[in-house]
């Protein structure tokens, strides 16, 4: 049955949701300005507006169905989004492998940032035990954004990380199939979720913990 707690709950962690993939997706295009390549600011990717950056399934569909058991009380699985496949251009920056890499990381590092942010205002104003809580919903969105993106999944901030130390056959191999992050995303929350959950679940409590103390997490 839905209850007003439930959809006040989906809201807010959808709001997270949209917020966290923002601040990621835009910290890649900045990044990628700051290190020479331009072409993020001019297929309009250097934006806080949200339309360019969404993907239809993985920042619309995939939330939506992990939102659903949250809508019925039920929550199952960590909320997570990507957005849409950035376009860059490596012969413009100063150092391809090592800029790439950086490109990488400044999404997850940008929703780091971003959990901090919201744990201290969490500390702040301090933990609501009266229902769902706005604060609490962003950090846990933006930390989950975080931690699976720099899982070495396809199609993710961690693969392009894991890349970086491949060579030949395998390493083009492994970059082939980053057009096919929809199914290894599917694959990984619905099969083979056991591991990779608990070890996300881990990781978030942890980092959790430190933004915003122990009684908010």
């Amino acid at each position: 049955m839905i209850s007003g707690t439930s959809l006040l709950e989906v809201l807010y962690l959808a709001i997270g949701v949209m917020i966290a993939l923002v601040a990621h997706e835009y910290a890649h295009a900045f990044a990628a300005m700051r290190l020479g390549d331009q072409l993020p600011r001019q297929t309009g990717r250097l934006t806080l507006n949200p339309r360019p950056h969404v993907d239809p399934f993985g920042s619309l569909l995939l939330p939506a169905i992990l939102l659903l058991p949250v809508l019925f009380s039920n929550p199952m699985f960590p909320i997570f989004a990507y957005g849409k496949p950035m376009q860059l251009n490596p012969w413009t920056l100063r150092r391809r492998d090592r800029d790439a890499v950086l490109i990488a990381l400044a999404g997850p590092a940008a929703n780091l940032v971003l959990a901090f942010v919201f744990g201290g205002l969490l500390r702040l104003t301090g933990h609501s035990a009266e229902g769902p809580n706005l604060l609490e919903a962003c950090l846990l969105v933006t930390l989950y954004l975080a931690i699976f993106n720099i899982l070495p999944i396809p199609g993710l901030d961690g693969a392009k990380i894991a890349a970086r130390f491949l060579s030949g056959r395998a390493k083009d191999v492994y970059v082939s199939m980053d057009q096919y992050v929809a199914l290894f995303i599917l694959v990984i929350f619905f099969i083979f979720n056991g591991p990779i959950f608990s070890l996300v679940h881990a990781i978030a409590g942890g980092v959790c913990h430190l933004a915003a103390g122990a009684a908010n997490c």
